[in-house]
């Protein structure tokens, strides 16, 4: 059951590929609550919706691969700019001409490339523990990226599940131990085990697509520090997907504001929802 239903709902279609959006809530502000990876879908915001619903209007989507959203195996849907355009196509079907957007994890990215490709459109950003390679990845994620391709070894551990061929023998494992690394705080057995059954909803070949999507033509430090939007990072101390340091260095580079949440793991949306709504709509009350 749903703590907060959607007002309206419907689809849009943007390259041939069907998203599906939900709107909740009224006001003269609306918050743009973005996809992260397609590994989940918009349901990670469940927490966030009935609150903020009660004093904004607030938009939440299904990028392309997961959700109610047409599964789809082609790289260049999965780029950052590929999901701010796909925002775009959402914004304008719903008749918002401004929001303030926020992004999780990947999706912090995708609100940076929102921000700069339609500035007047974005009043605020909000990055929740930010995946964006301003700092070096954490030391046990150094090489994922270069053996993704590689045959896993036969007595695979940890990060080594970070592998094309092991998610297709493998998925499920995979997607629990990466939501086990997602939620480090004690008691995160349900964030774990509705993450890890989103997680079924898409497959191993959207998620290899997404992993080869294309990079932005704009270096990510200078995307960050040429944003003319209010800036709010949340980050926790804890986070092992993303080091806190990049949030640190987001907010730097962007003059925008750092909350750091005391031993909080990678979703703290999820975890600490009292801080990071009430973060989030303190930021957006001191808006112009």
């Amino acid at each position: 059951m749903r703590a907060r239903l959607a007002d309206r709902s419907g689809s849009v279609v943007r390259d041939r590929v069907r998203l599906g959006y939900e709107v909740f809530g009224e006001g003269d502000r609306a918050i743009l609550l973005l996809p992260t990876w397609t590994i989940i879908h918009s349901r990670f915001w469940k927490m966030q919706v009935p609150y903020l619903a009660r004093h904004y209007r607030v938009v939440t989507y299904d990028g392309p691969g997961n959700g109610r959203s047409d599964r789809n195996t082609e790289r260049s849907r999965y780029s950052a700019d590929s999901y701010a355009k796909d925002a775009v196509s959402v914004l304008d079907e719903c008749g918002i001409d401004r929001v303030v957007a926020v992004g999780l994890s990947l999706g912090a990215g995708y609100g940076v490339r929102l921000a700069r490709l339609v500035p007047d459109r974005v009043d605020g950003l909000v990055m929740v523990g930010p995946s964006i390679p301003l700092k070096p990845p954490l030391p046990e994620r150094a090489n994922i990226e270069s053996s993704f391709v590689e045959p896993y070894p036969d007595d695979v551990s940890g990060w080594e599940k970070y592998n094309a061929a092991y998610w297709q023998d493998h998925y499920h494992d995979f997607a629990e131990f990466f939501f086990g690394q997602c939620f480090r705080e004690p008691h995160s057995t349900k964030p774990i085990e509705d993450s890890v059954g989103w997680a079924l909803e898409t497959t191993p070949d959207v998620l290899i697509a997404e992993a080869f999507a294309p990079p932005p033509d704009e270096d990510w430090s200078a995307a960050v520090a040429a944003l003319s939007c209010p800036v709010l990072v949340i980050h926790g101390t804890r986070d092992a997907i993303s080091p806190h340091e990049r949030g640190a260095e987001a907010a730097r580079l962007s003059g925008g504001t750092l909350l750091t949440i005391q031993g909080s793991g990678h979703i703290p949306n999820v975890r600490d929802p009292v801080k990071v709504n009430l973060a989030i709509r303190g930021f957006v009350e001191r808006l112009p």
